[in-house]
């Protein structure tokens, strides 16, 4: 069984994709036993609890510098011995010490193709200005695992989505979350469940069989 600690700053949208696929049964062997959100009134806190799941708040608000709260941060992480940490919308520079302790078992979801529109200040709405202001006609959603760069880290599933002319930001967001985000985050949680993906040579590679 694969222990999952999501992470989430805003309305878990992402968190209820995992959360149908484990009710539904398209993700086995996955438990989720620890929602943490750096945001005491996000919604993906209400999630959780809504589903028996453990919620968590640690807020940098509470403590007197970063490294106080990056130490918080870990050790709420580390309390629920997770095999896997998802960044499920968590708006949240990870600490060091995090990233070097659970090194390739940590995934994010970003809402573009890395390597478009991507890295430091692209996050949220900003990302989807971003290709309507480029011209772009094809964005999508990329789960990729998280090393210490910003959106760098091996690709672990990527799906596209097509800009449409009268796009705004709002109206693309949702529809890259409808078809990309909520499709291949819960199947790239899947396929690490079942050991169905292997890092080679800084890439994700599939595991047949």
């Amino acid at each position: 069984m694969l222990r999952i600690v999501a992470c989430v700053s805003g309305g878990g949208t992402n968190l209820q994709a995992i959360i149908d696929g484990v009710k539904n049964k398209t993700i086995t062997d996955v438990e989720i036993v620890r929602v943490i959100s750096n945001n005491k009134n996000a919604y993906a806190l209400e999630r959780a609890r809504q589903n028996s799941i453990d919620a968590v708040c640690v807020s940098p608000k509470d403590y007197e510098d970063r490294n106080s709260f990056n130490e918080a941060l870990l050790h709420t992480i580390e309390e629920a011995t997770p095999d896997l940490i998802v960044l499920a919308g968590f708006l949240v520079v990870l600490p060091e010490a995090m990233i070097k302790a659970y090194a390739n078992r940590i995934i994010n979801v970003h809402p573009s193709l890395i390597p478009a529109f991507c890295g430091t200040g692209y996050y949220g709405l900003k990302v989807h200005e971003g290709v309507l202001s480029r011209g772009v006609k094809i964005t999508g959603a990329t789960v990729h695992f998280v090393d210490e760069g910003t959106d760098t880290g091996p690709i672990i599933l990527q799906k596209a989505v097509s800009v449409e002319d009268d796009d705004t930001a709002a109206s693309l967001q949702k529809r890259v979350m409808e078809e990309a985000e909520w499709v291949i985050l819960p199947e790239a949680i899947r396929m690490i469940a079942q050991g169905k993906i292997k890092i080679k040579e800084g890439k994700c590679r599939r595991i047949e069989g």
